[in-house]
């Protein structure tokens, strides 16, 4: 089969710039102008009529230049503003115009004045390049254009592509409508309306692809590129109102997100996973086996949260499902509603509130106490539990510990060898343990047997902890003086209706799991776990992952990294390099992490080699998942 040549009609404004460059002079020449804003407008509108084929472009261009007020001195200005403003993703692949040159072309109604400077980086010659040139009166200011040439009449695009007579397959790139009526008029086989910079829907809704950056268009044709698969066509979605500061920063990386503001139950969610590479959860998404097993593209599952028993976390790593959460960034919002409600709890704030509520007036010292010189028994001593430590001792209770791992006490902590030490010294409990299944009812009735009297328990941790009704039992009989419990071990997946034994009884104070739910926090959460979505997708870094093997890799330079996750069973590693000699890859890198499950082998090499051998490592047994980056 014989390949088919293919010629490339590129636009300038908006396409190879991120902006209308009449535009940007109009902003330098009108700068000391009174009535700028005012004027700058009507360029805009001008502008805008004239792509989307609204006004004849002789017209839109007859205005414009009426209102420019510019001079031939500005050009050199231009310029060099228009080099600074050329579009991220055309400035990536600088290599396919150098390597292609001689099929690109440039058809603008823009002038070839600050054209021919800007493109002639690119490779582009400037007999490749057709536009408008400016006339200028004897002073040198900018009096029009020549009205010979035929880019200066309506739909003069149609004719100057007609008359270059080019042989082969021809695509269109640009931004609006003016650039699509080459393809309208049959004389273009392809469009591609660029979207990166501006969406103007009329071209777009008649495109033959919208293509919202270059490394699109190039993938679509098979052509060089900076990246090996384009960012838009990796789609995330994003479940239960995540921090819209996430779908910002996943966005302006060049992904295709969306965001739902609640949780979908399993069969909702099935249906929805389908050709999604990443999904974001919180708490109330339950990510299945089922769900898993239905994802046909899913690469990672984001927690924006710390909890992961949401998530099946065996089934993901056995599906190559690399999942991330947000350890630390909620960590001082939660230490600081546990330091409130510990004083809360002493001062039985709620009680005296409540009554004022009602219309009483009851002053009282009785079951008021201080927290300072009090014992506080933190049961878990993690990230939160330390910080909560400093904070607690800082407003002088006395802090004792438990915790099942060996941690190191901070200030004059004091370690307890058992619960049951911790529970029976505590003036106040609080929970900070983790989502281990085993920990169900860890706080029951006999644990709240070998607490003091009159203790108050604290739980922020996870709901399925706290015996509910043994907690609620010892409260009626004041066995336990308080409780603050903000989790509970069913929880609706949406704001409404919600019952719990708990509710009504004295000096209990229930809140809806918002312990993390501080806009600093999410806005931490919306920063940090992004940061782990796009660390993987570009670069295959796991560091922090929860469910697999943990590598920090190096950056790639000038090469091309191979991904392979597998079963951890002998034989797999010894089969990639076998491959790899096979094809006689030159490797620069090669790293290697396993858990008793899986394999993740990242191999970096020279880009050239035979593409043959991605065929052949996807197929080596026991491969659960390949790619390729560059």
């Amino acid at each position: 089969m014989i390949a088919t040549s293919r010629k490339y009609i590129f636009d300038f404004d908006s396409t190879l710039t991120r902006v209308e460059a009449l535009d940007v002079l109009a902003e330098m020449t009108l700068k000391d102008n009174p009535k700028k804003d005012e004027i700058l407008q009507e360029i805009q509108n001008i502008t805008n009529l004239g792509i989307d084929g609204e006004i004849s472009f002789t017209e839109s261009l007859e205005r414009r230049i009426r209102l420019l007020n510019a001079h031939k001195s500005d050009l050199n200005d231009l310029i060099t503003e228009l080099r600074q403003k050329i579009s991220k993703s055309i400035e990536e692949n600088m290599d396919f115009f150098h390597s292609h040159s001689d099929d690109i072309y440039v058809i603008s109604c823009g002038f070839k004045e600050f054209i021919d400077p800007i493109v002639e980086e690119f490779n582009i010659p400037s007999e490749r390049v057709y536009a408008n040139t400016f006339t200028f009166d004897g002073n040198g200011a900018i009096v029009g254009f020549d009205r010979e040439n035929v880019l200066s009449s309506h739909n003069g695009k149609i004719q100057c592509l007609k008359d270059l007579n080019l042989e082969g397959e021809v695509q269109v790139i640009g931004d609006g409508y003016s650039d699509y009526v080459m393809r309208e008029a049959g004389i273009a086989d392809k469009f591609f309306a660029y979207t990166e910079n501006v969406h103007r829907d009329k071209a777009a809704n008649n495109a033959d692809y919208v293509t919202p950056n270059l490394n699109e268009f190039l993938f679509v044709n098979d052509l060089p590129r900076k990246i090996s698969y384009p960012k838009n066509r990796i789609k995330i979605l994003l479940l239960e109102g995540v921090h819209p500061d996430a779908l910002q920063r996943l966005s302006d990386e060049g992904f295709t997100v969306e965001l739902l503001k609640h949780a979908l139950p399993e069969d909702e969610l099935i249906e929805r996973i389908k050709g999604v590479h990443v999904l974001g959860i919180r708490s109330k998404t339950q990510v299945t086996k089922k769900v898993l097993e239905a994802a046909d593209r899913l690469m990672v599952v984001a927690a924006f949260c710390i909890g992961t028993t949401q998530i099946d976390l065996d089934a993901a790593k056995k599906n190559g499902v690399v999942v991330f959460n947000a350890p630390y960034s909620n960590t001082r919002s939660v230490v600081e509603l546990a330091i409130g409600q510990i004083i809360m709890l002493k001062r039985s704030i709620f009680a005296r509130s409540t009554e004022i509520h009602k219309g009483q007036w009851f002053k009282t010292a009785l079951n008021a106490q201080e927290v300072r010189g009090k014992n506080l028994g933190i049961v878990g001593y993690g990230n939160i539990g330390k910080q909560l430590s400093v904070l607690a001792e800082a407003i002088g209770m006395h802090v004792y510990y438990y915790d099942v791992a060996d941690q190191l006490a901070l200030g004059n902590a004091t370690k307890c060898s058992t619960l049951e030490e911790l529970l029976s010294i505590s003036d106040v409990v609080t929970l900070h343990i983790d989502d281990n299944k085993a920990n169900k009812n860890f706080i029951g009735k006999e644990e709240i047997a070998q607490m003091k009297d009159g203790a108050m328990l604290i739980n922020l941790s996870r709901g399925f902890v706290v015996d509910i009704p043994a907690l609620a039992e010892a409260l009626k009989s004041g066995k336990v003086g308080g409780a603050a419990i903000d989790v509970y071990p069913e929880e609706p997946r949406s704001n409404g209706d919600f019952t719990t034994e708990l509710a009504g009884l004295e000096n209990v104070i229930l809140t809806p799991h918002i312990g993390g739910s501080t806009e600093e926090a999410q806005r931490d959460i919306a920063d940090f776990v992004p940061n782990k979505i796009m660390d993987y997708i570009n670069s295959g870094n796991t560091v922090d992952a929860v469910n697999f093997p943990n590598i920090r890799l190096p950056k790639q330079k000038n090469a091309h990294r191979f991904l392979h996750i597998h079963n951890n069973v002998p034989g797999v590693m010894a089969k990639i390099n076998e491959l790899l000699a096979k094809y006689d890859m030159n490797i620069t890198g090669q790293f290697l992490s396993t858990d008793p499950d899986v394999g993740y082998v990242i191999t970096d090499l020279d880009k050239e080699y035979n593409t043959d051998i991605i065929k052949e490592l996807k197929a080596i047994e026991h491969t659960i998942k390949f790619r390729v980056l560059y």
